[in-house]
């Protein structure tokens, strides 16, 4: 927004507009800061979209991508949910099909099919259970130990889990979000060696995981300073810590969320430049038109949605993801 007056008057239309059309704006922590502000609601994807299948409004404007649009869709069937723009999609998401899914299940019959949440609506319907960063190794203990695992897509995630589980019978599918994956171990421990009285955080998806958790072991960074955490986990952290820096590993639309959250911490991207496009393809006009027009509604087929929502039921039954569980 230009200036102090035309971001208030932005933001009091989008929310005339909302009260208008009776509907809740949902926000993923990676929009806009702008976005995030106006919104009802800001989380991750599927913390909101377990919240979308409980509010009394009977239209959801999501601020996020595709498959989040998708999983609120699916987990609130009777509502109407609206994606600002269409096309934003996921790279993380792109790098496997149900096609895909269906053939690894043939090579492996038996196997058990764990799909991060970051996976189309088509995907989760040839899934067993879903999963979050949050939860993912408490839904891999939910199997028993004999079984063997297709875990998907993210392949830094499946590093982790199998890592913190023990676990050498997961097959990990080799996708990655490239916007994690452009976060790597160099990046981070040139920082860390920039800032050695600095906190780390580090989502899962990263591909500097496996290396901050190298410096541990290598006694180049104290223990206590390095947290692989969820964003919901990273917010939580924020909220206690009383570090004068913390670097952070993920989307750069995060540090919003933590600055405010905790005003005394300096919290400052690992890389810069880990921007998602597609997370920012939302814009202000954008989520105004569809407030206006009702532009970029998501529909799933029935029987796509009565499967994948199995997949996601399961993990809720596991239990609850932390708040921002992805």
């Amino acid at each position: 927004m230009a200036t102090v007056n035309a971001s208030q008057t932005w933001a009091a239309e989008v929310r005339r507009l909302a009260d208008e059309r009776g509907a809740v704006i949902l926000a993923h922590n990676y929009q806009r800061p702008e976005i995030q502000d106006v919104a009802d609601h800001t989380g991750d994807s599927l913390a909101l979209s377990r919240l979308a299948a409980r509010v009394e409004a009977d239209t959801i404007v999501f601020c996020g991508v595709h498959f989040m649009a998708e999983t609120a869709k699916i987990l609130a069937p009777d509502k109407t949910v609206l994606l600002p723009e269409p096309k934003a999609g996921c790279s993380l998401a792109d790098t496997i099909t149900a096609q895909d899914v269906r053939d690894w299940k043939a090579e492996h019959p038996g196997a058990v099919v764990v799909a991060y949440v970051n996976t189309t609506a088509a995907v989760k319907a040839e899934t067993d259970i879903c999963c979050t960063s949050s939860n993912a190794a408490d839904v891999i203990r939910s199997i028993p130990e004999d079984t063997e695992i297709l875990f998907l897509p993210d392949q830094f995630l499946g590093a982790h889990v199998k890592r913190v589980t023990g676990r050498d019978n997961i097959h990990v599918w080799m996708g990655e979000c490239h916007v994690h994956a452009g976060i790597d171990g160099a990046a981070l421990r040139e920082r860390a060696a920039a800032e050695p009285d600095a906190e780390l955080y580090v989502h899962p998806e990263c591909g500097c995981a496996t290396s901050a958790l190298y410096l541990v072991g290598e006694g180049t960074v104290p223990q206590e300073r390095v947290k692989v955490l969820s964003t919901g986990g990273m917010l939580a952290a924020a909220e206690t810590t009383t570090a004068d820096k913390v670097l952070i590993a993920t989307e750069t639309g995060m540090l919003h969320q933590l600055r405010a959250a905790n005003p005394a911490t300096a919290f400052e991207p690992v890389n810069p430049r880990a921007e998602c496009h597609y997370m920012k393809m939302i814009t202000g006009d954008k989520l105004l038109e569809s407030l206006r027009t009702g532009s970029g509604e998501i529909t799933v087929d029935d029987r796509t949605a009565e499967r994948a929502r199995r997949s996601v039921e399961r993990m809720i039954a596991i239990g609850t993801p932390s708040r921002g569980g992805e």
